[in-house]
């Protein structure tokens, strides 16, 4: 009931997910990221321990194709999910389940991963692998959302639209970016307003929060304002 892509910005190393779906709240059980390892999209008749249990085997050092095999060895309805996995090595593992609902399926590209069930069609899937090629030189957000995109516009969800999301982890175990539209007559387009929003002040006021080569963070409030009105007068 999803689509979603997962992949890995060779910029900044950041791991991102983004994901739409015809059901409610896709954010709060598709996407999981472990900051620096790896990234895993539980869906179909979502499995939420795959993306839990996913993190924690990544965590604990293990690729993607162990990770899966795990996962599905653990789960007895594994015919009725699907997931994909991207791990720090860029090596991609993914799973369809014969009971998942046409159409489904799986593309894999050179650092990212794209998967969906009851889609318009294949072409869901080949639209957003390609809109996500073709827009390299965007900032890694606005490049996955604009692989959404276009596979919303061959088709998306054959059941329409209800909420999507997008997930970005950096060097840090919290995330640089977690954005949801959870019930929307236009999930995609409520993200990007969203996004844009996020860098009018939470992508300068993030980096001066605690990080682990930096526990206290920036507390000095007069340091944090004139960073953030100079980052911002050279946006403008």
């Amino acid at each position: 009931m999803t689509w979603s892509i997962i992949a890995r910005d060779t910029a900044t190393g950041q791991f991102g997910i983004a994901v739409a779906t015809r059901f409610f709240a896709v954010g709060a059980r598709v996407p999981h990221i472990a900051s620096r390892l790896g990234a895993v999209a539980t869906q179909a008749l979502v499995n939420p321990y795959y993306g839990i249990d996913g993190v924690r085997l990544l965590r604990e050092g293990r690729n993607a194709h162990e990770v899966l095999a795990a996962l599905l060895a653990a789960d007895d309805g594994r015919e009725s999910r699907q997931v994909h996995i991207l791990d720090a090595r860029g090596e991609i593992a993914a799973h369809t389940g014969g009971d998942c609902v046409d159409w489904c399926g799986h593309v894999a590209g050179n650092g990212f991963s794209v998967a969906g069930n009851m889609l318009a069609g294949p072409a869901v899937l080949d639209e957003t692998a390609t809109a996500y090629l073709e827009n390299g030189a965007l900032p890694f957000p606005r490049r996955l959302l604009a692989a959404m995109r276009a596979g919303e516009a061959a088709g998306g969800d054959k059941r329409g639209r209800q909420s999507a999301a997008l997930l970005i982890h950096g060097e840090e175990e919290w995330s640089a970016l977690d954005l949801r539209a959870d019930d929307h007559a236009d999930p995609l387009g409520e993200l990007e307003r969203l996004e844009q929003v996020s860098r009018e002040l939470w992508v300068h006021f993030r980096g001066f929060l605690p990080t682990r080569q930096n526990p206290s963070g920036v507390t000095d409030r007069a340091v944090i304002d004139a960073a953030i009105a100079a980052a911002r007068a050279q946006d403008s």
